[in-house]
């Protein structure tokens, strides 16, 4: 099956599959409880009560009730926040574009790290190079991320003072315009160098806690499989050409090596997005997941579903992202077959 074929198929698919997810995280969701008590107040009285029910069909059975979300959802309406008190589709771009800039920095930090000391180990199998890279990747992959980060918090702000918390300076912040809300972004748009530094400054420790983990994992899967292929046939062909070692390792076996570990990043990105919660509330990052851990403590159940139904598809995009380009490093894959 040619990709494209694929790729068509596979979104065919997909809007049942969101379907699917939506009643899944609906259905869970509703077995909490019911969410009438974000609106409610010490003062309403049970008809009161009964009424706001009614206007919001909490009263119906379960499945009428997830019609009315759900045609809600695509007419672009999540419900009401409780914990920001606004409109959940008003806050929700805001969140989501601080969690995406954390998760992209996180991401670049660890493929570019990963993928480069994974080659560097494979490389060198069995030497100092390797050893080291391996206790990186274990330590990495076995360190609590709360651990971590408060370890960075207290060396590098609270000591050192080299790095600040939150986001962005206030002023900073207010002098130039947002329209992508990606900080780093609108400042190279709008050419103010000072608001460049101070973004990138707010973004570092965050990035690094959180891309750490995913560093060690992508390293250690690179230098598994880069160690695999140079012990093929084809590798000890290419040398027996008289090919340079360089050359072997960049043109034949590190871009066979990379196919096992473009899964391992594909997923690693929704797991850093999905997994920003902790990094978000030690450095006081304002994005989706320290809002999603307000509204658990509030029983907020707008904002829990959507931030659900958000990651569930993002990763259903990943997945079928991951599997092109896969295809693509590897002919040898036959989609759908």
């Amino acid at each position: 099956m040619q990709i494209r074929d694929y790729v068509l198929r596979r979104l065919l698919v997909l809007p049942l599959l969101i379907v699917g997810t939506s009643i899944i995280v609906f259905s869970l969701t509703r077995i909490g409880g019911s969410p009438i008590g974000i609106y409610l107040s010490h003062e309403m009285s049970q008809d009161e009560v009964a009424q706001l029910e009614e206007r919001f069909h909490l009263d119906d059975p379960l499945p009428v009730q997830y019609l009315f979300w759900a045609s809600g959802v695509v007419r672009g309406d999540l419900g009401w926040s409780g914990v920001a008190a606004a409109p959940v589709t008003q806050v929700f771009p805001t969140k989501l574009a601080a969690s995406m800039e954390l998760a992209i920095a996180a991401a670049i930090v660890a493929v570019v790290l990963g993928l480069a000391l994974g080659t560097y180990a494979g490389a060198r199998r069995n030497r100092l190079p390797d050893h080291l890279t391996r206790v990186f990747s274990i330590s990495g992959a076995s360190m609590p991320l709360f651990w971590f980060a408060i370890l960075l918090l207290i060396v590098f702000w609270v000591n050192l003072g080299w790095f600040p918390v939150g986001r962005s300076d206030a002023d900073i912040y207010g002098r130039i315009a947002h329209p992508t809300g990606l900080y780093t972004v609108d400042a190279l748009l709008a050419g103010d160098f000072a608001a460049l530094r101070d973004a990138l400054w707010h973004l570092a420790l965050p990035a690094i806690t959180l891309g750490y983990g995913a560093t060690a994992i992508i390293a250690r899967m690179m230098r598994s499989s880069l160690v695999e292929e140079l012990q093929e046939d084809y590798v000890d062909a290419a040398r027996a050409k008289g090919l340079p070692e360089r050359l072997v390792l960049k043109r034949h076996a590190r871009r066979n090596a990379l196919i096992p570990t473009v899964t391992v990043i594909g997923l690693t990105f929704g797991f850093l997005l999905q997994g920003a919660v902790v990094a978000e509330i030690i450095f006081q990052w304002p994005g989706l997941g320290r809002w999603m851990a307000d509204a658990v403590l509030r029983g907020d159940q707008a904002t829990i579903m959507a931030y659900v139904l958000f990651t569930s598809v993002l990763f259903l995009f990943v997945n079928l992202a991951v599997d092109v380009v896969y295809a693509y490093l590897d002919r040898r894959v036959v989609l759908g077959e």
